[in-house]
């Protein structure tokens, strides 16, 4: 699969871990063995759904609580417009394999955490809500390598995690790493890279799907254009709605506008209505590819719906639970007159 961000080459600073014998010491995960409040946990599945409490999860929701989790057979569950729009409510957010958690709780089988990397006014340190612990992992080890390492972003929908060594996943399943999953660099050869992993040990990912981010090197992505936003945006036409989505596996309208500036390194709060807080205001007669359209009930006020506009007249968007990502005449669809504003971040 082509990558989605064209990147810069590869700098020589990443340590060499090669599968020696003393590889598999250096990448062992390392805790203290007890998750508990004020820790720092790390998503150890393709992608941990947030739930609103321990008890919203529905019978129905069952392959995405236990660990690892099957997105596929969920998606597949919930193929009744009714029951996918029955998640209203009863989910906050995702948080993809490796992403950073702050752990506010801990109820037995759950933790209550806020995902670092999505901004909230909800809560100082990330965006907050409920994941079972199974799905989670602490490791010392892997925070120092995140400190001191180059990051490995993935750029396509999907990218393939190979030949893992020392690892420990649950169930000895390999995650999906969904778009804007973030891996320490490790080490590298012409057309893979190595990474270290949330849960201990190691795969490659293929060159052309990652970027590579070291600022202590100077070597970050290059600037967006507005049409990369667009061309990204569009990789997902047709993707199934999902309430909460932040994954490859399903967006809501704001998830999805989150993803598609995240992947270009564009830090937009996790909701539209705090997403239309940021970036500044641009009239709707002079709108350009990659701005954001705002829908709010009566067309005033805080947003309830987010777009982006694709040039002609027309914006993407993740629309309800009846539908998927689609490409739409934005003043047609608005039959409702609750365009509220546009907003520009480039």
């Amino acid at each position: 699969m082509t990558a989605l961000i064209a990147q810069p080459a590869l700098a020589t600073t990443a340590t060499d871990m090669t599968a020696g014998a003393d590889d598999g010491v250096a990448l062992r995960a390392t805790s203290d063995g007890k998750l508990e409040k004020g820790d720092t946990a790390f998503v150890n599945v393709t992608a941990a759904t947030v739930w609103t409490s321990p008890d919203s999860p529905r019978s129905v929701d069952a392959p995405a609580t236990k660990a690892p989790v099957d997105l596929d057979a969920w998606n597949k569950a919930m193929s009744s417009t009714e029951v996918r729009r029955g998640l209203t409510g009863l989910v906050q957010t995702q948080a993809p394999y490796g992403a950073e958690l702050n752990v506010l709780d801990v109820q037995g089988k759950w933790a209550k955490v806020a995902v670092a990397e999505q901004s909230s006014p909800k809560e100082k340190r990330g965006y907050p809500g409920w994941v079972p612990v199974s799905q989670i992992v602490e490791n010392d080890r892997f925070v120092e390598l995140r400190d001191d390492q180059p990051t490995a972003v993935v750029t396509t929908r999907f990218a393939e995690l190979e030949h893992l060594q020392f690892a420990e996943l649950p169930g000895d399943e390999v995650p999906d790493a969904t778009i804007n999953v973030e891996l320490p660099l490790i080490a590298q050869d012409v057309e893979d890279v190595r990474v270290a992993l949330p849960g201990g040990g190691a795969a490659w990912i293929d060159y052309a799907d990652v970027r590579v981010e070291d600022p202590d090197h100077d070597i970050t992505a290059a600037d967006p254009e507005p049409a990369d936003l667009v061309k990204t945006a569009e990789e997902f036409d047709g993707l199934r709605y999902l309430w909460g989505g932040t994954s490859s596996y399903g967006f809501d309208c704001s998830g999805f506008t989150y993803t598609v500036f995240r992947a270009h390194d564009i830090d937009l709060a996790r909701d539209a209505g705090d997403q239309q807080k940021q970036g500044k205001a641009v009239k709707r007669s002079d709108l350009s590819k990659g701005d954001l359209l705002f829908f709010a009930s009566g067309g005033k006020g805080r947003a309830h719906h987010v777009g982006i506009y694709v040039g002609g007249g027309k914006m993407i968007h993740a629309p309800n639970a009846s539908k998927s990502v689609e490409v739409v005449n934005w003043k047609s669809w608005d039959s409702g007159n609750q365009f509220v504003e546009a907003r520009r971040y480039l």
